[in-house]
């Protein structure tokens, strides 16, 4: 063999064909936008399906049916004890999304381009869901305390922020939808978001109060009783009271912006008042009907389908335009001296 030749082949070291395997290798575990956007989407979707199973646990009183955490009677798998099975399934689906949000985590960081706000959002979706087991955790071990409950459900309604947060910005690249200019809209919107949270919150106290403590009969679980034998009527009465003005601002918010002609935000609005609508209705004749259990659990539904067309409304309300004192210094006139300076460079070109 030629010396020529034996010196091409050594140039062909190990470290050169393992650069050469570098750029294809780093391609193949690529995540384009549309790629990372879908399993977003798939986590939110995810995230959502936990509450409505986790509702179905208490509503066919199956809280208790696993007593410890995180096994179930001390061991790995259920009795064949439909409870049982019930309360273990549910943890078995939050172990699922448990994985998928952590596989949109990694994929974040394998995204190209890479975008650091996605990363941070993707690592708010596991961080979540291991504190809300470790809280469903307390929960059993306290024989579902009402303050747990309430404060189990509220944290899913937390963890939904950041998922939607993160399917919304993966959608939209930085700087691709113009701020909005419409200060008193996009307020009134915003203003929403705590009077949306409030409604929700007054609902896990009524349901607190409610039948359906989770457990079986036998079973001591505490139920909300400041009121005495009042408490559920209370709760419930200042719960639709609250809804009622949450509805109000809603349909304010639509006027407002139909008059404005917004069309990025008067679809979600719709969606909103008209899912509002429904929970008024069905909450109206399950409160009529003693609270049946399947009504309950559409209730909680229209509950959790309510507050992410909320979170849609005010993320498609976007960002404002900066202030007017900002706007003022950004177009603050150019000194005359200034005009005369640039005027004699050009006349010296």
């Amino acid at each position: 063999m030629p010396v020529t030749e034996v010196r091409r082949l050594r140039g062909r070291g190990p470290s050169r064909h393992a650069a050469s395997l570098a750029v294809p290798v780093r391609a193949r575990f690529s995540v384009t936008p549309t790629q990372f956007r879908r399993v977003t989407y798939l986590a939110l979707a995810a995230l959502t399906l936990i509450v409505l199973t986790g509702a179905a646990v208490r509503l066919t009183d199956s809280g208790l049916g696993c007593p410890d955490w995180p096994r179930c009677y001390g061991k790995a798998l259920p009795p064949l004890s439909t409870h049982a099975l019930i309360e273990f399934s549910n943890r078995a689906i939050s172990g699922l999304v448990g994985v998928i949000t952590v596989v949109v985590f990694v994929l974040a960081f394998f995204r190209r381009p890479f975008r650091r706000d996605l990363a941070w959002l993707s690592l708010a979706l596991p961080l979540g869901v291991v504190a809300q087991a470790v809280l469903g955790g307390f929960t059993v071990r306290e024989h579902l305390a009402p303050g747990f409950v309430m404060a189990h459900f509220s944290l899913s309604m937390l963890i939904l922020i950041a998922a939607v947060a993160l399917a919304w910005r993966s959608t939209h690249e930085p700087g691709s939808r113009p701020r909005s200019d419409d200060r008193l809209g996009v307020w009134l919107i915003r203003l929403l978001l705590p009077l949306g949270a409030l409604t929700i919150f007054a609902g896990t106290a009524a349901t607190a109060a409610g039948p359906h403590s989770g457990g079986i009969t036998g079973q001591h679980v505490h139920r909300l009783t400041f009121k005495g034998a009042d408490t559920l009527s209370w709760v419930v009465h200042r719960h639709a009271t609250i809804a009622a003005l949450f509805g109000v601002a809603v349909i304010a918010a639509w006027l407002l912006e139909r008059r404005r002609g917004s069309e990025r935000t008067l679809e979600p609005l719709t969606v909103l008042g008209i899912l509002l609508a429904a929970q008024g209705l069905v909450g109206s004749v399950q409160y009529e009907l003693h609270l049946p259990a399947d009504m309950v659990w559409v209730h909680v539904g229209l509950a959790t389908a309510t507050w992410l067309a909320l979170l849609w409304a005010v993320a498609a309300a976007g960002r404002l335009v900066p202030s007017a004192a900002v706007l003022r210094d950004e177009e603050r006139p150019v000194e005359v001296s200034q005009v005369r300076g640039l005027e004699a460079v050009g006349r010296t070109r």
